[in-house]
Formats: C-alpha cells, structure tokens, sequence
C-alpha cells in the first residue's frame, strides 16, 4: 500500500526500510502486510498501516492487483494494491519489522523502492489520482 501525503500538485510517498533481522533486510518498501481470516482486503490495509506506521488513512483507494510466487509455501498470491492519503508529512511510528522511514517525492520514491512492481504501481496510482482523488471513477476505486 502507497502512503501519499499531497503537496499541491506534488506528493510526499512513504518509503520504509526493512529492518536487519526480517525478510529482505535493508530493502525499501511500501506498506506490506496479510489478510487475516475473516478480515477484508481493504480492513488489512487500514490494520496495517496502523500497525506498521501508527497512521490512520484519510482516504484509501484501490488501484491494481499484484500477483507473485511464494516459494516458501509454494503458492501464488494475488495482492490488492491501495493507496493511502494522510494529511501533512505525520510522525510515523515503525514497528519490528522497519529499521527507518522517509518521506520522498514521488521520483525518489520511485528510484528507492526495491522491487520494480512498486515502481510500476507507483505510476499507476499517480496516474490515477494525481489530482488526489480519481475523477470519473472515485465510486469504484475509493474506499474511504
């Protein structure tokens, strides 16, 4: 899930970093997480913002799915990508699991993220909601 907080016509991205003793230590990410049973998608995403970062969305919009191989368990996975506002550049509170956490404009962000499907997601939700919200389609890509 991207975090955004907007800046006019600009947008600040949430970068974290993974932390030393967690899967792909080092690597700068967005906000990951899993469903748990009985839980939607979308409730996920708010859980886990919260739980990784202590932010609350403002708003929170879909943008794409994401599919990806889980050779631990041997499964492929379909994850829902979101985007998230928040207001202003708030104080983050990280979790175990990230080491650090950076606002970065959207080109930054775009170059620091690890994995290039973040990149790609990225553009997507720019293209999307640039204008901080998606226009025509706000009734089905919004869901906050």
């Amino acid at each position: 899930m991207f975090v955004v907080s907007p800046r006019g016509r600009a947008w600040r991205v949430l970068a974290l970093q993974r932390a030393k003793t967690t899967r792909c230590p080092g690597a700068w990410e967005t906000v990951h997480g899993r469903v748990e049973p009985g839980e939607t998608p979308h409730a996920a995403a708010v859980r886990e913002l919260r739980e990784e970062t202590g932010l609350t969305a403002e708003r929170l919009y879909n943008v794409t799915t994401h599919g990806f191989y889980l050779h631990t368990q041997a499964t492929v996975e379909i994850a829902v990508v979101f985007c998230a506002f928040v207001t202003g550049a708030p104080r983050v509170t990280l979790g175990d699991e990230h080491a650090k956490s950076q606002w970065l404009s959207r080109s930054d962000a775009m170059e620091r993220f690890v994995w290039p499907a973040e990149r790609e997601n990225l553009a997507r939700a720019w293209a999307l909601l640039k204008r901080g919200h998606a226009g025509r389609v706000e009734d089905v890509l919004r869901i906050l």
